[in-house]
């Protein structure tokens, strides 16, 4: 059985040979299969295993590992710091209020802190099946809005962050010029994420050079795209820019870009009134977007909409267990996957850092809303380990997370990244399972993690559910949670 064969094996030489028990390959559990990996952290080849190979046996089912397409990594510090107000008062436990807690957050965030709490984000994430991140990175500039001696210290202390977790990474500085729609200057806690088309590329260029170190054995994990806060941080006159910033898809430009758009009922009544269209349908009207964008949370469209981002390509960031804690509502998810619709998951805020759970609080949502059962998934007398509820969500997490952060990944296949996560098959949630039932109860079966190793470019990052860093991580990340917890209540709140 010649399961996936390289047409060349010789033409990236074997670094290391990874032999599973059970191997998603397709929708379908392959048994012993061997996976040869190059220098590049790419798959070489699938074969059946032979007997008496040397290889290690790993026990488990494995499948493709999740991209997370949205992270503010900064923010797992915070999460559970702004959880008051509520009852009648809607301002004190809307967003805009949580977003006042993150300013004041924000006031002695250093750069050892945002190194920090990146690598124990990233290290959970790892942990939970997690095995590439999109950092959407605003953090650009000291408390105040000063600058650093290197422009892009807060940008490398996220990529050190992810070399010593080990995950993969595609970094995007964003821009973020204005306070609102109205062009308004940016103002306190607003000040530190200042940064112009053209300080974007200066920050891409000068990161290009170090992720493209000769020699360097994390190069082949790291990528770089960019991205646009929201509408209402960027002026028009920088839109009017960004076709020629992005290049067309012929000049072979396929970085990705990244942008918030209609998180909020108040964003939209906001774009409508200062620009006349609705914050999804401006966006279209007025920026090239194709197959290289991911529109992050987009939760507040109509059907033309839908129909419309489907139309392009562009692939929906939905960050499911963020957008419930902070109340924005719920995107159509049906109708959008009806027209053909491509979607990614991201943990955003960092309430979660589980790909399990935001999967499932995304498909509970669309349950309640329809009250139906199993949204995206087909019926269960159908064939392979997809068919289900849980394997159709993981799909979509896999092959449009992927595309989203042009990340050759979310499936085991030659010529892609050897990026995998082991399940346990005798966890409690898992036992006795087969087929579609094995993603479903992942997906379903409720908090317990089964994950008991992960690869990232074919290299073992977490085993039997620790990281070979965990404790020094974890150090680092209470001595600076310790003092970033202390926040005192904004003005006015």
């Amino acid at each position: 059985m010649n399961v996936d064969a390289h047409d060349d094996p010789g033409e990236t030489a074997p670094r290391s040979i990874l032999r599973f028990e059970r191997l998603l390959v397709g929708d379908q559990w392959r048994r012993d299969v061997c996976v040869e990996v190059g220098e590049d952290g790419r798959i070489a080849s699938l074969a059946p295993a032979e007997i008496g190979a040397g290889s290690e046996r790993v026990a488990g089912w494995t499948v493709p590992g999740v991209p997370n397409v949205h992270s503010h990594a900064f923010q797992r510090a915070m999460a559970g710091l702004a959880e008051g107000g509520g009852g009648t008062d809607r301002r004190a436990s809307s967003f805009w209020r949580w977003r006042e807690v993150m300013y004041e957050f924000l006031r002695r965030l250093s750069p050892d802190d945002v190194e920090a709490v990146a690598a124990q984000a990233y290290v959970e994430m790892l942990k939970a099946g997690f095995t590439c991140v999109g950092e959407f990175h605003y953090l650009h500039h000291p408390p105040g809005g000063g600058t650093y001696d290197d422009e892009a210290e807060t940008s490398r202390r996220i990529l050190r962050a992810a070399d010593t977790a080990g995950i993969g990474l595609v970094h995007m500085p964003v821009v973020y010029e204005t306070g609102g729609f109205g062009g308004e200057p940016l103002r306190g806690g607003q000040l530190r994420f200042r940064m112009d088309l053209e300080g974007v590329r200066r920050l891409l260029e000068g990161l290009e050079r170090d992720i493209g170190r000769p020699g360097d054995a994390q190069a082949g994990r790291r990528r770089l795209g960019w991205a646009v806060h929201s509408l209402r941080a960027v002026s028009r006159e920088s839109f009017d820019r960004i076709a020629d910033f992005v290049g067309s898809r012929e000049s072979g430009l396929q970085s990705p870009v990244h942008i918030h758009v209609a998180e909020q009922e108040r964003e939209v009544r906001e774009c409508l009134a200062a620009r006349g269209a609705r914050p999804v349908e401006w966006l279209l009207d007025n920026a090239p977007v194709d197959e290289r964008w991911c529109l992050v949370h987009a939760t507040h469209v109509d059907d033309a909409e839908v129909r419309e981002i489907a139309a392009r390509g562009a692939v929906v960031g939905l960050c499911p267990t963020t957008e419930a804690n902070l109340g924005d509502g719920l995107f159509p998810l049906g109708r959008f996957v009806g027209c053909g619709g491509r979607f990614g998951i991201g943990t955003d805020s960092h309430v979660s850092r589980s790909p399990a759970e935001e999967l499932r609080v995304l498909e509970y949502g669309q349950r309640l809303t329809l009250r139906t059962r199993s949204v995206l998934g087909r019926t269960a007398d159908q064939e392979g380990a997809l068919a289900g509820a849980g394997g159709a969500l993981l799909d979509r997490a896999w092959q449009d997370g992927a595309q989203a952060l042009g990340w050759d990944g979310g499936r085991a296949a030659a010529g892609c990244r050897a990026d995998f996560v082991v399940l346990d098959s005798d966890h409690p949630a898992l036992v006795g399972r087969d087929g579609h039932a094995v993603l479903d109860s992942w997906v379903f079966s409720g908090t317990d993690n089964p994950v008991s190793h992960v690869f990232v470019g074919g290299v073992r990052v977490i085993e039997d559910g620790r990281h070979a860093r965990e404790e020094e991580v974890a150090r680092a990340f209470r001595e600076s949670a310790r003092r970033l917890g202390r926040i005192r209540s904004p003005s006015g709140a």
